[in-house]
């Protein structure tokens, strides 16, 4: 913990189904952070809503991001672990077990998206804040939160800041797919122009698996569409370098892949401690019919350059496939849930396109122009329907600019939402 942090731990008991408040409950967790030379100050509120999803919030350290000592200047921020990650009742393999039928997981984890999150965000703030509203910080998937936010409860906003995370309103999971293969295709080969060696070290490592049953070390088989999903760390702004270092050492000195590399890989896309990252990706973009119907998956047979044989071997995004909740161990337990939540049509609208034209809360909003995971052009048509929306496009940083920029993009968007800038 940074001792000059004062931090105190708040636990919140909420509905599972707000529309049925007498009905199941969930623990959420929250951490209120203060600058301790500030505790005893009236500060305004930042609440601080983590992409995903299915992330926990940060946990305050001598390395916490820098957007965080940038915002404790001037406010107090709740850190939210949001429903079933973390602290907050979290969903696991575990929690299967718990349901008679595929069918009856799938209804509890329909429960778990934009809708109850800001639900859970308004409960707390009456709790903490009275009628005072607060202001928000949504990266990434967090700003898919605060679009659902200003929709349906911007009586609670002061102002909103989003750092990567303006949704297409009205896009579909197919709408989505078919413009992020393309950019992810063009970053891995950004990648391979960087790190030439590693094309051919990831296709003689494809070319191996494809040959040979080898197992990580939870036992699951490492298969060369598991080797492609390396790619979703590429949009980050160390992500390039992520790779190559995994990759540097792949293989050992008889040709065999090394027991590092193998527990690294597992590690890294084994979703142990993010499942529902998997489980509600393409939930995301739910709005009733269509089902999201497994987008992804549809969506590759237009893109051949992925396909197996193809060269160069090109590695996946932020993309889920049916075959990961039969390849990876902690994905199993929710097989038969996120089938039926591909299959859903009645999903409720995540964002009022009327009540978001006429917004007035300040939305300031960082939009990457190189974003692998958030497409711009649906960020900037968004900008463009949102009332009071200032965007900035910047090609400075990447989709984890928020945290790597050492708060200046922080403190830009706070000047832009303050008419400073």
């Amino acid at each position: 913990m940074n001792p000059a942090y004062a931090t105190v731990d708040h636990v919140f008991t909420v509905p599972l189904d707000h529309s049925a408040p007498h009905g199941p409950t969930l623990q959420v967790f929250a951490r209120e952070v203060v600058d301790r030379a500030r505790a005893g100050e009236r500060l305004p509120w930042l609440l601080y809503l983590q992409g995903g999803p299915g992330g926990k919030s940060p946990r305050p350290s001598a390395g916490s991001p820098g957007w965080l000592d940038q915002a404790l200047k001037t406010h107090r921020v709740l850190l939210l672990d949001q429903r079933g990650t973390g602290r907050s009742t979290p969903v696991t393999g575990k929690t299967a077990a718990h349901f008679p039928s595929p069918a009856a997981f799938a209804d509890h984890l329909a429960h778990f998206r934009a809708d109850a999150i800001v639900a859970d965000a308004e409960l707390i703030r009456r709790r903490l804040c009275g009628d005072e509203p607060w202001e928000t910080l949504g990266q990434s998937y967090g700003g898919f939160l605060t679009l659902t936010y200003l929709s349906r409860a911007p009586e609670g906003l002061r102002a909103c800041y989003v750092a990567g995370g303006l949704p297409g309103l009205t896009a579909t999971a197919d709408d989505v797919y078919a413009r992020t293969y393309p950019r992810v295709r063009e970053r891995v080969l950004g990648f391979y122009a960087r790190y030439p060696d590693d094309a051919a070290r990831l296709r003689e490592i494809a070319d191996l698996l494809a040959a040979t049953d080898v197992r990580l070390p939870d036992g699951d088989r490492l298969t060369p569409r598991r080797l492609r999903t390396l790619g979703l760390a590429l949009g980050m702004g160390d992500g390039y370098e992520r790779v190559h270092w995994l990759l540097d050492e792949a293989l050992d000195g008889e040709g065999e892949l090394s027991d590092t590399f193998l527990d690294q890989v597992r590690g890294v896309t084994g979703f142990t401690g993010n499942p529902l990252f998997a489980v509600l990706q393409e939930s995301l973009y739910g709005q009733g019919a269509p089902a999201t119907g497994w987008a992804a998956a549809r969506a590759l047979a237009d893109f051949p350059e992925f396909a197996d044989g193809a060269d160069p071997f090109l590695l996946t995004g932020e993309m889920i496939y049916p075959w990961m909740f039969e390849d990876i161990a902690a994905l199993r337990p929710f097989a038969g849930a996120a089938d039926l939540l591909a299959r859903r049509t009645d999903w409720p609208q995540l964002y009022g396109t009327d009540r978001l034209a006429a917004n007035e809360v300040p939305l300031a909003a960082a939009v990457y122009h190189d974003d692998m995971y958030v497409d711009a052009g649906l960020s900037l048509a968004t900008a463009r329907q949102v009332g009071a929306c200032r965007a900035w496009v910047t090609n400075e940083w990447e989709h984890d600019g928020i945290s790597a920029s050492g708060g200046r993009v922080l403190a830009r968007l706070m000047d832009l939402a303050a008419g400073r800038a």
